[in-house]
């Protein structure tokens, strides 16, 4: 039995009627941008994650720079950012033309705020933190260095759907929370979506306008914008996830806490969830120092798996223009060198979670 590293499909076939139904709905309802759909999506989410506004937008990465952009943070200043995040987070803080300032991950994926206050300097206008592979980083005392130092604070939750630090979820901590609902995402789309989540009025009917090519109202256009809206379709089977959104965050958690349970290899260092904060397990991800080796050995008993990211950001050639080289973040590139995501997802069985367990253990 092949195991891969994701299956959409079964998330799918759990509600298949009702997603069904309700892209049935849209359709037929004639209307299909920023109608009744996006707008109750907005009204839900908002609700379950505790905040005042959400606006919905076309993807994760458009959350991330346009939230940067609307937050005044351009050419000349810098943002501090963590080494071990997905391209994306950064490409939010380059594509206006701002400066990301590396730090290293802690234990628990997170950004290391204890390296936080190191890097401010008179042009740092914003940290921006990851919630990486669906865990919820540390929040308090980056909030307090954020007032302490009149920074703003953005969250990327691409990856943390409902994860709590000290009870609040991800994305109210900051100025302004950014959402993915990448189709692998734990909230996951049909195809491209994002959101942002904020409590200022003002801020959010700046995005408002600004998705819209900067209109507020039809061919009267107050600023330079984007299209980045999100469908109708999506916002609809967005919302019939979103209402079986609790089952399936404990779906995966019950698997994880499996794996913890259950896995017992030396070589394998399983995941670590800050004290304080909840996982929603978007990804597990165990560390290998024989991680090539481990790799090919679950494949040959057909089992995928995935590396969640093999190249860290200040790596890329995509950033060499800011003249980082290997070396300048060891524990970043450590972890790119030995992290392993392997198989968890909505509908897994126990046999298969039973067939990677055994793999893991006879490694």
């Amino acid at each position: 039995m092949r195991i891969m590293p994701n299956r959409m499909d079964r998330g799918y076939f759990k509600y298949q009627s009702e997603f069904e139904k309700k892209a049935t709905d849209v359709l037929r309802s004639g209307w299909y941008v920023l109608g009744k759909e996006v707008s109750s999506f907005e009204t839900e989410f908002s609700n379950y994650v505790g905040t005042k506004h959400c606006v919905g937008l076309a993807s994760g990465l458009d959350a991330l720079w346009i939230a940067v952009r609307l937050l005044g943070i351009g050419r000349g200043d810098e943002v501090i950012v963590q080494a071990n995040t997905y391209i994306a987070t950064v490409m939010g803080i380059t594509m206006n033309g701002a400066t990301p300032v590396f730090i290293e991950p802690d234990e628990s994926f997170g950004i290391d705020a204890s390296k936080i206050e190191e890097k401010i300097t008179n042009k740092t206008k914003a940290v921006m933190v990851t919630h990486l592979y669906g865990m919820a980083t540390k929040m308090d005392e980056i909030v307090r260095l954020c007032k302490k130092y009149k920074l703003k604070l953005i969250e990327d939750c691409a990856q943390s759907h409902g994860a709590c630090f000290n009870g609040r979820m991800t994305g109210t901590f900051g100025d302004v929370g950014c959402f993915s609902f990448y189709p692998s995402k734990n909230l996951g789309a049909f195809g491209d979506a994002g959101a942002v989540v904020l409590n200022n009025d003002e801020l959010a009917e700046e995005f408002k306008v600004f998705r819209n090519y900067g209109s507020e109202k039809r061919y009267y256009n107050k600023i330079v914008g984007a299209n980045s809206r999100l469908d109708e379709i999506q916002a609809g089977l967005l919302r019939v996830r979103l209402s079986h959104i609790c089952e399936l965050t404990e779906e995966k958690v019950k698997i994880a806490e499996r794996y913890t349970c259950e896995i017992k290899n030396k070589k394998i260092k399983l995941p670590s969830v800050a004290d304080g904060a909840t996982s929603v397990w978007h990804q597990y991800v165990i560390r290998c120092e024989e991680r090539d080796r481990l790799i090919q050995y679950l494949e040959n008993k057909d089992i995928g798996t995935l590396i969640h990211y093999p190249i860290p950001p200040h790596l890329a050639e995509a950033y060499q223009n800011l003249g980082y080289k290997k070396g300048d973040f060891p524990f970043t590139e450590h972890l790119a060198e030995t992290i392993l995501s392997i198989p968890i997802y909505n509908g897994m069985t126990e046999e298969e979670q039973s067939q990677v367990i055994e793999a893991l253990n006879s490694f």
